[in-house]
């Protein structure tokens, strides 16, 4: 399953003779879903309608939806007139002046270009137009999806890239293991050296709190959740689909037990290694907060 980021770019444009229609779809990043559209007043009754469309194609993200048109039918001011509302005018003008004689009915065609005879705009092409924008709504979410799908693909590079480099500076650390357990006995011998004529060595209690303090200190349970969680990562990346709320839990995951390891580490090579792991987390953490 293909994985896609939220930010993208959707358009479409139509033309016939009635119009040309421009249809455009702007996404970006967004927590949860976020829908809002800037069309023509003519056009505001379809907004459920292309909601609805928007909803079933994407689960998260934020989108704004701009839709525009240009009649392209030359009309002049006589075809838009309402013929039965000037027909009806006449009619009821020679009614009233047939009842004085004495009036005589003299009409001036240019009257009838005032905008009480003209047939509403929306009722000329309403309906054909709302067709069409339903119809070709549809290839610009095609289009949405197929500029997410892309750079989709890119992030996922980067993302194994930086996992890749995570890796990397994750694998200098349990070979330092013993390095770093030869480090804390070295800690507890100067403190033993300096400390044993207060202290009795001999004492088992006094022995089972070293033993108690060396295991709190040991790296060994987070090096093996690491592993596990990279693992599970590795099959995110391959297996796609909305993935996004998935990395950036193993990532939460990763990153505790990235700095649990420097805490507990007394020796330069393995902070640094942690600085290094760290940053590369953070990068993770910035590429998948795009990702559906």
């Amino acid at each position: 399953m293909s994985v896609q980021s939220m930010t993208g770019l959707g358009n479409y444009v139509f033309t016939n003779d009635l119009c040309d229609l421009s249809i455009e779809i702007k996404a970006v990043n967004h927590r949860f879903k976020d829908i809002r559209f800037k069309i023509p007043q003519m056009l505001s009754t379809l907004e459920p309608d292309l909601r609805k469309l928007l909803n079933e194609e994407f689960k998260r993200g934020s989108f704004e939806v701009f839709i525009s048109y240009k009649t392209n039918k030359e009309q002049n001011l006589f075809d838009s007139l309402d013929h039965t509302k000037i027909t009806n005018y006449v009619d009821s003008l020679s009614k009233l002046l047939n009842k004085k004689r004495s009036l005589s009915l003299t009409i001036d065609p240019c009257n009838f270009l005032r905008s009480e005879f003209s047939l509403p705009q929306e009722d000329q092409c309403h309906s054909l137009l709302q067709e069409l924008v339903k119809e070709n709504f549809k290839h610009a979410l095609s289009s949405l999806k197929d500029s997410r799908c892309t750079e989709g693909k890119k992030l996922l590079v980067k993302i194994k890239e930086h996992k890749n480099n995570f890796f990397d500076e994750f694998k200098k650390i349990p070979p330092l293991t013993k390095l770093f357990q030869e480090h804390v006995k070295e800690k507890f011998k100067k403190k033993f050296s300096d400390l044993k004529q207060d202290i009795d060595l001999e004492d088992p209690r006094f022995y089972q709190e070293v033993v108690y303090y060396l295991e709190k200190l040991d790296i060994d349970e987070e090096i093996n959740r690491i592993k596990a969680h990279l693992s599970k990562l590795d099959t995110i990346l391959k297996d796609g689909g909305e993935i996004g709320r998935q990395i950036d839990f193993l990532v939460q995951e990763l990153n505790r037990e990235t700095n649990t390891i420097g805490s507990k580490s007394g020796i330069v090579e393995i902070s640094n290694a942690v600085v290094q792991m760290k940053v590369q987390l953070e990068k993770i953490k910035e590429q998948g907060l795009n990702i559906e």
